[in-house]
């Protein structure tokens, strides 16, 4: 599932990763560089395992396992606070 950020939602890149600023709250998440890989993979429209492919081209040593629940872990993460939504 690609996902779209909520309207209201900015981002912000930095050197170790990514800040998210919801307007209407005022809250801000950060996010570390793996975080927002995964973030930008699919507000890019990239499906979660292109995103998990992603993840272990960035990272080798990373295994496929862990790539695939990383992204799943981040992707439900980011849809409870509310920050992104399905595209």
């Amino acid at each position: 599932m690609s996902l779209t950020l909520r309207p209201g939602v900015c981002t912000t890149d930095t050197p170790d990763g990514m800040v998210l600023l919801d307007e209407v709250t005022g809250r801000y998440w950060q996010l570390n560089r793996t975080a927002a890989l995964v973030l930008r993979s699919l507000i890019d429209g990239r499906e979660p395992p292109d995103t998990a492919r992603a993840l272990r081209d960035a990272y080798p040593k990373l295994t496929a396992e862990r790539a695939d629940a990383d992204t799943a872990s981040i992707t439900d993460e980011l849809l409870a606070a509310r920050l992104v939504v399905p595209a």
